[in-house]
């Protein structure tokens, strides 16, 4: 085979692909569209990427054990659900790079496999305990609102992080925009700012992120995004520039400043008014759930 021959053949298998551009193709696909996987695929990537060399070394060279040594490295001493959300971003990159790009690229080895998980996700917290937790002075005014408007409206988290100022009729504790969609796990309607939002209310709407801003995501993160990771304008604040608080970085707070997991106080509105003899029907209008809400925690509430 001549030499010419030989290097198409090297460029069709991703001979000249650097890790860089491997990455760069792979979060500009369908695959990663909705900016927060983005974010936190973009995340695990480029960490790995990093781990294992730099982003000018060619995707073809990189072993399997690089990979393997990287993700334990990085993640090995975290959580099952840390490790598991970090090795699923990275195969799922390598894996696009061999079946749509035929490119000669690396496999997570099969020595790092998936860590079984055993958080209880349907366990609510007692009643005294989550109002002591939401009272605490440390807690950030940002996070002290989400939790609380969490809790009261029983609303999934993506819909309360979904957002914007504009939706939020303060006075009357509503929403203006029409309810949404049933989700896929049944719960429907919208949810209505809590008593504690009163304190943000004013001529012009402030919010737990800033004293002033009339448009943009409620729940804005810590900091501006870079601009090759810029999520579409209308997940980006106007008034600061900072990006709307996606649900990982949330719940890694969630876990950082009270030890729970976000569904437990979706859970936990559900539970509390059965421990208070409610009649189903109003908790499972309380939840938006066209199917009784978390069997389990209503047998337990009832017992």
């Amino acid at each position: 085979m001549t030499a010419a021959g030989q290097r198409k053949i090297t460029a069709l298998r991703g001979g000249g692909v650097t890790l860089t551009e491997a990455a760069d193709e792979f979060l500009s696909t369908r695959r990663v569209a909705n900016p927060n996987t983005r974010r936190a695929y973009a995340s695990a990537i480029d960490r790995t990427i990093t781990r294992v060399g730099g982003g000018d070394q060619p995707l073809a060279e990189v072993t399997e054990e690089q990979i393997g040594d990287a993700l334990a490295a990085l993640w090995g001493e975290c959580s099952p659900a840390t490790w598991n959300r970090n090795r699923a971003a990275v195969s799922s990159w390598l894996t696009w790079c061999q079946t749509k790009k035929r490119w000669a690229a690396p496999s997570v080895p099969a020595d790092a496999e998936r860590r079984r998980v055993n958080t209880d996700h349907t366990k609510a917290v007692a009643k005294t305990k989550l109002e002591r937790t939401l009272s605490r002075r440390d807690l950030p005014l940002r996070e002290k609102t989400l939790y609380r408007m969490l809790y009261e409206t029983a609303v999934c988290a993506a819909e309360i992080l979904a957002l914007d100022v504009q939706d939020l009729d303060l006075e009357n504790r509503k929403r203006r925009s029409p309810p949404r969609a049933a989700t896929p796990n049944g719960c429907t309607g919208t949810p209505a700012p809590p008593a504690s939002c009163r304190a943000f209310s004013g001529t012009r709407t402030a919010t737990p992120d800033g004293p002033v801003r009339i448009h943009g995501p409620l729940f804005l993160a810590e900091r501006k995004p870079v601009p090759a990771r810029r999520p579409s304008p209308e997940h980006v604040c106007p008034h600061t520039g900072r990006a709307r608080l996606g649900y990982d970085r949330a719940r890694v707070l969630a876990e950082r400043y009270t030890g729970l997991d976000l569904h437990q106080l979706r859970h936990s509105a559900a539970t509390h008014p059965g421990e208070a003899e409610v009649p189903l029907q109003l908790i499972m209008a309380k939840t938006r759930h066209k199917k009784p809400p978390h069997r389990h925690a209503l047998h337990q509430a009832r017992r």
